[in-house]
């Protein structure tokens, strides 16, 4: 008996990270074969040029498709996503996959959830139903009406999947991928973390990593520049990582490359998930916006100091601390979140929402039992 094909489509660092296991558990499985499409970010030198972490870990790349425009623009950013629509359609019709799993809330996510649904390809959708803010959600729950089969990585997500309409047989709650990786501590150790990056381990450590928020392109670069203003005036030791290519991301990385000449603040364009994992478990606190402040974060017990709106709604643990684009605010959050000892104890407290680190392996379970027919194709509202 042939095994079922999975194409997956994977375009930034943060998206593989949090879905590699799910890769390895669908390489793994008996009755599963696996191939990626490799796009947007990771085929950039500006971004880390981060294949190689895809060909390092030994997975099979079908395509890659180059899609990313240069400019820090609305009208860039949309192309993009229509370049990758239109090269999809031939490497698809190539493959002729049985189901195309397709992850998060990205741009070239969309346009896999697109191709795939007027190619008539089944679709997965990991980590549908959440809300956070920014435009990832309403690109979230397009993929979501598009998807045939849903997992949400908590029982919210999956409430929210049903209220859409979507049938109960199709959503699966499993958890998020990335805690399979941190629960089975498969990151680098804190001694290789501390040699690796020159670190000290007996004074404080900040994690930095900060993105645009589309409707606030014009403001990217002031809202970096109140951070890496902060973390410059206390003179903690700081990790700060690109942000992604989102609209105003460029604008960022010429503010954070400012910063560069000062000796405790060390700038990278991208790390491999175990190093950004293993700084996550020795850091103090984690500042800017990212979801893995709120997803990841809580497994290590690590504050996060929530910047702005981009994250603002996202289901959450007791570790986050919100404030605005505002240097003083910023300092005075890093601050608590370094020495408030009752705000540090609640955290070692903190529990995680988002699983129990065995989401890669039901993933390939369910896609290697679910019926691939017309009911799974002809989807219907359920009101």
């Amino acid at each position: 008996m042939s095994k079922r094909k999975i194409v997956s489509v994977t375009g930034s660092r943060a998206e593989y990270g949090l879905a590699s296991n799910v890769f390895r558990a669908i390489k793994k499985h008996s009755k599963l074969e696996l191939s990626l499409i490799v796009t947007g970010m990771h085929l950039s030198d500006d971004f880390g040029y981060t294949i190689k972490e895809i060909k390092k870990d030994d997975f099979e790349i079908v395509a890659k498709i180059e899609n990313l425009i240069a400019e820090d623009t609305n009208v860039a950013m949309t192309k993009s996503i229509g370049k990758c629509i239109l090269q999809l359609v031939d490497v698809l019709e190539k493959i002729k996959p049985d189901i195309l799993l397709v992850l998060t809330d990205l741009g070239h996510s969309l346009a896999a959830a697109v191709v795939g649904t007027y190619m008539n390809v089944p679709i997965a959708h990991v980590h549908g139903g959440d809300v956070s803010g920014h435009v990832d959600e309403p690109v979230r729950h397009a993929i979501t009406k598009l998807s045939h089969i849903h997992f949400p990585a908590t029982k919210k997500s999956a409430e929210r999947i049903l209220k859409m309409g979507e049938e109960s047989w199709r959503v699966f709650t499993v958890g998020n991928p990335s805690l399979d990786t941190i629960l089975k501590q498969n990151f680098s150790t804190k001694k290789e973390v501390i040699k690796k990056f020159n670190l000290d381990i007996n004074q404080s450590i900040i994690l930095v990593v900060q993105h645009p928020v589309t409707i606030y392109t014009k403001n990217a670069a002031e809202q970096m520049q109140e951070t890496m203003e902060a973390v410059k005036e206390l003179d903690y030791q700081t990790i700060v990582i690109y942000p992604n290519v989102d609209v105003g991301g460029r604008e960022m990385i010429k503010i954070i490359n400012q910063y560069k000449k000062y000796p405790k603040i060390q700038t990278y364009k991208s790390l491999p998930y175990k190093d950004y994992l293993g700084i996550m478990n020795v850091a103090n606190a984690m500042v800017g916006n990212s979801s893995s402040g709120i997803i990841e974060a809580p497994s290590f017990h690590l504050p996060f100091v929530n910047i702005g709106s981009r994250q603002r709604d996202r289901e959450r643990s007791e570790n986050v601390i919100d404030v605005n684009y505002d240097k003083e605010e910023i300092k005075e959050a890093i601050e608590k979140a370094i020495n408030d000892k009752k705000f540090i104890e609640k955290v070692k407290k903190c529990k995680t929402p988002y699983g129990d680190g065995k989401t890669g392996e039901r993933i390939a379970d369910i896609l290697s039992k679910i019926k691939i027919n017309s009911r799974l194709l002809e989807k219907r509202l359920t009101y």
